[in-house]
């Protein structure tokens, strides 16, 4: 671990969570992912091996606990208070970097695993049909062998995600660079703006066409980074 080698609380809180990877699992344990696979799909990049070193060192000084799965299942891991404490600063972090960093993305900053993952856990299941499964395939031009097609099932107020065919006709197909997607669930772009200029075609039903992107929602900081935006 980080050791600055000061008395100065500020110091020593940044040993704790100035760590490499450290604020991304915080991140995920905020975000309420529980199980280490989990934790993982939010830090695709981060080893194995190293996710367990970090959890290992987070239970250790006490913010997050391991508990025994459900009937025998998976060890999950939970937040402590002070873990918990961690979430204003995780979100003005957050903030700030939608407000002053933005969407200068270099191309080894898209993932499609990451942003789908997020786009998942996030999406407003509130506002999908309740007397029907919506299924809708994602479709990545330039995206790496292997991560090109994603399928996204709502049905019974859940949310699964599955890099497999599942079988039935999407509902709703939607193409699109990895970047004009990633643009537009970060608030740098307007959907409807994306989907006249063609960057993203969506095929569909035309009541589904309509509903999808209030479907979807956006990030956490989607406001801010619109907002932001609109500024220039």
């Amino acid at each position: 671990m980080i050791d600055y080698g000061q008395f100065c609380t500020v110091a020593r809180g940044a040993e704790v969570f100035g760590e490499r990877w450290t604020p991304l699992v915080v991140r995920e344990l905020l975000c309420g992912s529980t199980r280490f696979n989990d934790i993982r799909r939010g830090v695709p990049r981060m080893s194995a091996s190293l996710l367990a070193q970090r959890l290992r060192k987070l239970e250790e000084i006490g913010v997050l606990r391991r508990v025994a799965g459900e009937a025998g299942g998976a060890a999950e891991y939970r937040l402590t208070e002070a873990g918990e404490e961690l979430r204003p600063i995780v979100m003005a972090l957050g903030e700030w970097g939608a407000r002053w960093i933005g969407s200068r993305l270099q191309k080894g900053q898209l993932d499609a695993g990451f942003l789908m993952w997020d786009i998942r856990r996030f999406v407003r299941l509130d506002e999908f049909p309740r007397d029907r499964s919506v299924l809708i395939q994602f479709r990545f031009t330039d995206a790496p062998t292997g991560e090109r097609r994603w399928w996204l099932i709502v049905e019974g107020g859940n949310a699964d995600l599955c890099r497999d065919d599942p079988g039935p006709e999407p509902d709703l197909v939607v193409e699109s660079t990895l970047l004009a997607l990633t643009e537009i669930w970060t608030g740098d772009r307007d959907a409807l703006e994306a989907v006249d200029s063609r960057a993203v075609r969506v095929r569909g039903g035309a009541r589904d066409t309509r509903d999808l992107w209030r479907w979807l929602g956006r990030s956490a900081f989607a406001e801010t980074r619109e907002a932001c935006r609109k500024k220039r």
